[in-house]
């Protein structure tokens, strides 16, 4: 299609823009909503959104937008779409972008710079965007022609969302956006040579890894995010239950297996399931499906799965052997890989055995939580918005205690229910992301639980719950402390409790009410399931402060160095 500055459709003799192309190109990418926050470099591309019917979210700071873009990414399978202007306006992106290229989401994050005439010479609000996100991106894209528009868009939507999903940047320098177009050719069909991401299972490497499941005695499977992208939940439910193979998860991998399954065993890890660690520990076949083998999942890899046959199947071939040997890798999609372990044939024998011993330590020992004694601890509140919510909320969170707490107890059911910073750990990410959430899928109950540190870094998206009425539940596990920081200084720096403990902060309920949003404060527990109750039911956002017992920690723990059998705080 060959775009004119005198366009038929349009008023006569209107301009068409840089700014028109873009907006063009996000509605053929299907795009429905922009979270973003304008400037000085992006005026000319907010001027044409003006006249366009894509819904755009105005947060309150730019780490909000990305946030809210990288929920929306995770619930709705759809890439999250930022607008930001140059200088700190693409600078407080950041964060976010490494935050998705870590946690596989689909972003594509438009950035305004200043006019190509002065680019190098510190402008006002100039910013080395492509310098700065070259490390936390897919790919980046600076614009330096007005007819490349449409391809670069097209390319941005490919890349962010084929292979291993990530972000995608691209820097549009203030004359592009508006400069006038004469004449464009936008049809093109992509043209990668150096992106050809594979998807395809190679059918010798999925036999192997079947006959390694026919030998295996104890097997088990590692389940990662990689199902949950890949759309994979139901194909990788029939392969457990045709196998009967045992099931542990990664933190990010949690829902993509139902967590009531009797042959689910919990999160491994760091602060995983004691049954979930040792089964890792002493199985003779380990099946990874998308996850990435990090440090928290491994503890020392000199003492990691030493029994197993390692098998994994990831659509990053970079990821496969990088941390841990691999005898059968398997370069694919997960739902592709999946569809062919599940026509495979299977020896008949049985892992009840193995199951059974899995059983018996997962009976022994049991997730535990110290006595409350009227106070709210952080198990119960957790136990319990599962029970309001009939285990059916998608749940976000910051990092931290309160995130652990969360993976233990709220016992993930379903997939694409679960919205958390993993790779990276950033605080002030799950309120934002809870936005993100709710606003693509509008008819679930969403609920934000976060830390009082956290939340104190992005709460000015307040604003923007209360604008669009959105529903979200702020449910702040508030200790009054950094807990993670704190447990680890208690455990590590023999209680040096050096700037952990925040004991002066906002009345929370007050700053709710300053942006028109009710707000519950809850310090007993007999009054935390009621006040739950009332505020779930509400169609409107509610914020709720249980004040939690500070001094409880994360159990158990895997120390830095040791192996996942060298647990702590198994037992009270």
């Amino acid at each position: 299609m060959t775009v004119n500055t005198k366009a038929s459709s349009a008023k006569a003799m209107e301009t068409v823009t840089g700014s028109d192309l873009l907006i063009e190109a996000l509605q053929k990418e299907g795009v429905e909503i922009i979270f973003g926050y304008p400037g000085g470099a992006v005026l000319p591309i907010y001027d044409a959104l003006y006249k366009n019917p894509i819904r755009h979210i105005l947060t309150r700071h730019e780490q909000g937008a990305i946030h809210a873009a990288e929920g929306y990414a995770r619930i709705s399978g759809k890439p999250g779409v930022v607008f930001g202007t140059s200088g700190p306006g693409a600078t407080n992106l950041v964060t976010g972008i490494a935050d998705a290229m870590m946690d596989s989401l689909p972003l594509v994050v438009f950035t305004g710079q200043v006019g190509q005439n002065v680019i190098g010479t510190d402008a006002f609000q100039e910013a080395d965007v492509i310098g700065i996100t070259m490390p936390i991106t897919k790919h980046n894209y600076q614009v330096t022609k007005i007819e490349d528009l449409p391809r670069i868009v097209k390319e941005a939507f490919h890349i962010a969302t084929t292979g291993r999903p990530g972000p995608v940047v691209v820097d549009i320098p203030k004359n592009i956006s508006a400069d006038p177009v004469v004449s464009i050719q936008d049809d093109e069909p992509i043209n990668l040579p150096g992106y050809q991401p594979n998807v395809t299972p190679n059918l010798l490497q999925v036999q192997k890894l079947v006959e390694a499941i026919n030998q295996a005695k104890r097997p088990l499977i590692l389940t990662g995010a990689g199902i949950l992208h890949a759309r994979a939940s139901d194909a990788f439910l029939e392969f457990v239950n045709q196998t009967k193979i045992p099931v542990v998860s990664t933190l990010l991998g949690l829902g993509a297996f139902p967590a009531s399954h009797p042959l689910a065993f919990g999160m491994a890890g760091m602060h995983g399931s004691y049954a979930a660690n040792m089964a890792i520990c002493e199985a003779d076949l380990l099946i990874n499906i998308g996850a990435r083998f990090d440090d928290r999942l491994t503890g020392s890899l000199a003492h990691f799965a030493k029994e197993a046959v390692v098998a994994h199947i990831d659509i990053d071939p970079a990821e496969i052997g990088k941390n841990v040997k691999t005898p059968i890798p398997i370069v694919s999609d997960a739902r592709l890989a999946l569809e062919s372990l599940n026509k495979a044939e299977y020896t008949t024998h049985s892992f009840e055995d193995w199951v059974a011993h899995l059983k018996d330590y997962q009976e022994a020992f049991p997730y535990w939580e110290t006595e409350g004694h009227g106070a709210i601890t952080p198990q119960t509140l957790i136990k319990l918005i599962h029970e309001k919510t009939n285990g059916e909320a998608i749940v976000t969170t910051d990092v931290g205690q309160h995130q652990m707490w969360t993976a233990q107890y709220y016992g993930f059911n379903q997939p694409n229910k679960w919205v958390t910073s993993g790779g990276l750990g950033t605080m002030g990410f799950g309120f934002p992301a809870a936005i993100g959430a709710q606003l693509a899928s509008p008819k679930d109950q969403v609920v934000a639980i976060v830390g009082d540190g956290g939340f104190q870094m992005t709460l000015q998206e307040l604003a923007v719950i209360k604008e669009f009425n959105l529903p979200v539940k702020i449910v702040i596990c508030n200790n009054q402390t950094l807990g993670m920081v704190r447990q680890w200084q208690e455990s590590f720096y023999e209680k040096r409790y050096s700037e952990s403990l925040i004991p002066v902060q906002p009345d929370f309920v007050k700053l709710a009410e300053a942006y028109g949003i009710k707000g519950f404060k809850v310090e007993d527990v007999t009054e935390l399931s009621q006040q739950l109750e009332t505020a779930l039911r509400l169609s409107e956002p509610v914020l709720i402060d249980c004040r939690v017992r500070g001094e409880e920690n994360v159990t158990p723990m895997v120390a830095p160095g040791k192996g996942l059998h060298q647990m702590e705080g198994v037992t009270p």
